[in-house]
């Protein structure tokens, strides 16, 4: 099978997810925000230069090391996440579509020029000498899934731009308005179209670059199993649907799967 991973799946490594039941109030940065107005270039990465931090030093939980589990044992054929944490890939998952991109990545969007989050990270410290450990001392940071940080204080923060053209940088990652590459929706429908069924684990499949998947398999015949806390928008589809954590129902997968073959 190929596994299609939302927000839900890493909330028990510490990451809260959009929509679920539990979740605190978000209201996520556009594309049109982000590239119209360096007030908002600013708040995001005064905000994510707290915020990366958090994600990058985050790890997987059982649920991500069950999928890898269940790679290496040849069930699952590929993961294709809409998530940016890398939480796939730090578990040992070898096939990993990361739809949305990643936090770990910074892109030039006039030149495409590209730098490591982590070079990035050095060059605004020393523009902003000390302020994640200001903003820390204020009070537990809560992040979003796109490693945008809650705190208010980012008026006196100084960013920067491509270091090659002048352009503006921006985080590998697909904001809400703007449309996942082609080469990387036709990988994933790829790996749907190689597997014999579709398990969706952690997403409401709210927006349409998940649900295009499930869409996908449920029209060539293809099995659809669900695994989230509360409805998704793909539940009419699903042959099977199971309202519950991701973590302990993976988990327990592999460990059925380990038992049944020994």
């Amino acid at each position: 099978m190929t596994v299609l991973t939302g927000a839900g799946l890493s909330t028990d490594s510490g990451i809260p997810d959009y929509r679920g039941p539990d979740s605190p109030p978000s209201n996520p940065m556009t594309i049109k925000q982000f590239t119209s107005d360096p007030l908002y270039r600013q708040r995001y990465w005064a905000r994510n230069h707290v915020g990366w931090r958090h994600m990058h030093a985050t790890l997987p939980n059982a649920g991500h090391r069950a999928l890898a589990h269940l790679e290496r044992a040849g069930v699952v054929l590929g993961v294709v996440t809409q998530n940016v944490d890398l939480l796939h890939t730090k578990a040992g998952s070898r096939t990993v579509v990361d739809l949305h991109g990643t936090y770990a990545r910074v892109v030039c969007l006039a030149c495409g020029y590209t730098l490591s989050r982590d070079l990035l990270a050095e060059q605004l410290e020393a523009l902003n000498p000390g302020f994640a450990d200001r903003a820390e001392k204020v009070g537990g940071i809560a992040v979003a899934p796109d490693a945008d940080a809650m705190i208010e204080e980012t008026a006196s923060f100084r960013f920067v731009d491509c270091p090659r053209c002048g352009g503006m940088l921006k985080p590998d990652i697909v904001y809400f308005g703007e449309s996942v590459p082609k080469h990387v929706v036709e990988r994933a429908y790829s790996l749907v179209d190689d597997a014999d069924a579709l398990l969706v684990a952690g997403s409401s499949l709210t927006v349409f670059s998940g649900l295009r998947f499930v869409r996908h398999a449920a029209a060539q015949g293809k099995p659809v199993a669900i695994i989230n806390r509360g409805r998704t928008r793909g539940d009419d589809l699903a042959t099977v649907k199971v309202d519950g954590g991701c973590s302990e129902l993976l988990a327990l997968l592999a460990d059925e799967l380990d038992a049944a073959r020994t």
